[in-house]
């Protein structure tokens, strides 16, 4: 199984610096143990697809995707390709 994606970069506020989520399992760590809110639609599809992913159910792509998605919702992506603009 292949669970690593294109890194995501989000504002992690515990580490006080962008930090690079490049997998299923650390997207699902982070969502689960270090995320900013406790709550939200786009958090737990996110979820939902990190553990469907990791049991081969969905596919990396779909979690990321998912994962970009939460992030957005807390406010922590990190789009360097706006900020650049």
């Amino acid at each position: 199984m292949i669970n690593s994606f294109p890194p995501v970069t989000i504002e992690a506020a515990r580490l006080g610096k962008p930090m690079n989520i490049c997998s299923v399992t650390q997207a699902a760590e982070f969502l689960l143990m270090k995320w900013p809110i406790h709550d939200g639609p786009k958090l737990k599809i996110a979820r939902q697809l990190c553990f469907d992913a990791l049991e081969g159910k969905a596919s990396a792509a779909d979690a990321r995707s998912a994962f970009i998605g939460a992030a957005k919702e807390a406010n922590i992506f990190h789009d360097y390709l706006k900020k650049s603009a």
